[in-house]
């Protein structure tokens, strides 16, 4: 009996053994190892792809987009600490040799294999260098053929040939929650796309420019975002990236770009004479709100009031007076201040028009003589 249990101990031993070392080194022979995972793999594409992607619209517009560098020198003795007796003691030479310079950064689109570029008038405003990095790394330095600061315009030249230009889209046909791609160099990273939804069209009344007609967006666009591409899924141009809402610098889903109807038909007459002539009657007006309809005895809300009156100038001629209520030109009705803006910005100098305005209650039916409007001053740096 001693034997049998003995055998039956250094059996159990060794089972015991031969357990730790398998659990130890081969634990799956017990069934304790990680189990294996059945996943579904998919297959390689090789026809089209079945996912929603914008990456043919990007590729198409892309090579197009391109990032613009500018500087100028900034004024002598600009900063308080440069005129310090003992600053410049010590630093006054160094400064004198090498005068200071502020640098800046934007977006440009190629509209013409022979160098053309659109970009806003901001971004090489005052700049007296403006170089050019295209989508291939090369660098080239361009020049400014010319601007429009009132609707944030311009066209720079580089020397360069054969170059991918961008395609025209019809902007006339977006509509609210088409989707759109933001093409640009933010923040100076280099080149990106970002992609949102038309979230509102005809936007103006925003104090950024003066003529304002303005695609609202949400696809992000951020500071270097100024001058680049909006497209649309098709990968065509429709919009000028210019502005965004912002409290802190960055996007905040608010964007505006230009449309790209108006931006080629300022962009064809910067071209052809170097800059835009518009129509001009010197008059200062503001909109009719429904309290200056009531005042009024307006039958609707609807028109612009002469709020002032330049001496000498075509309006003042033709015997137009503050207080006027401007209600149509030339047969077309004024909608409000805006909208007046634009119908006069219009006409061609020297042309006469006929204009209705509301004085004392009655209607009034004036001729003018289109005047040239005066170039914007510059900005003052």
């Amino acid at each position: 009996m001693k034997k049998l249990w003995l055998i039956f101990a250094q059996t159990v031993t060794v089972s015991l053994g031969i357990l730790f070392v398998l659990q130890l080194f081969r634990p799956e022979l017990l069934g304790n190892g990680p189990k294996l995972i059945t996943v579904q793999q998919a297959e390689p594409v090789t026809g089209k792809r079945s996912v929603v992607s914008y990456s043919q619209a990007a590729r198409k517009a892309m090579p197009s987009v391109v990032n613009i560098f500018t500087s100028h020198a900034i004024a002598e003795n600009s900063h308080p600490l440069l005129n310090d007796p003992m600053f410049r003691q010590f630093f006054g030479d160094q400064l004198d040799d090498q005068p200071q310079r502020e640098n800046s950064l934007g977006s440009g689109v190629i509209v013409s294999p022979e160098g053309l570029i659109l970009t806003n008038h901001h971004v090489i405003d005052a700049a007296d260098e403006i170089e050019v990095a295209l989508a291939d790394g090369r660098t080239v330095p361009a020049r400014v053929v010319g601007s429009d600061p009132e609707t944030d315009i311009a066209v720079v030249k580089i020397n360069v040939k054969n170059l991918p230009s961008i395609t025209f889209g019809r902007s006339e046909e977006l509509q609210v929650g088409d989707v759109v791609l933001a093409i640009g160099n933010p923040f100076g990273v280099g080149q990106a796309v970002t992609q949102g939804i038309v979230s509102a069209l005809g936007r103006n009344h925003l104090g950024i420019n003066t003529f304002e007609n303005f695609i609202q967006t949400d696809a992000p666009i951020n500071p270097g975002n100024s001058g680049g591409a909006l497209i649309n899924s098709d990968g065509n141009l429709v919009g000028v990236n210019s502005a965004i809402y912002s409290r802190s610098g960055g996007s905040m889903g608010i964007g505006f770009a230009i449309p790209v109807s108006l931006a080629r038909q300022i962009m064809e007459q910067i071209i052809r004479q170097g800059g835009v002539t518009r129509g001009w009657i010197g008059i200062e007006a503001q909109d009719i709100t429904p309290e200056l309809a009531e005042s009024f005895k307006l039958k609707e809300s609807r028109g612009a009031l002469v709020a002032g009156v330049m001496r000498g100038a075509p309006a003042d001629n033709a015997g137009v007076k503050p207080g006027d209520i401007l209600q149509e030109i030339n047969g077309r009705k004024v909608i409000d201040s805006a909208s007046m803006l634009t119908l006069i910005a219009a006409l061609k100098p020297g042309q006469p028009i006929t204009i209705k305005v509301v004085r004392n209650q009655a209607e009034h039916s004036l001729s003018i003589m289109i005047g040239r409007r005066p170039k914007p001053e510059p900005r003052k740096n």
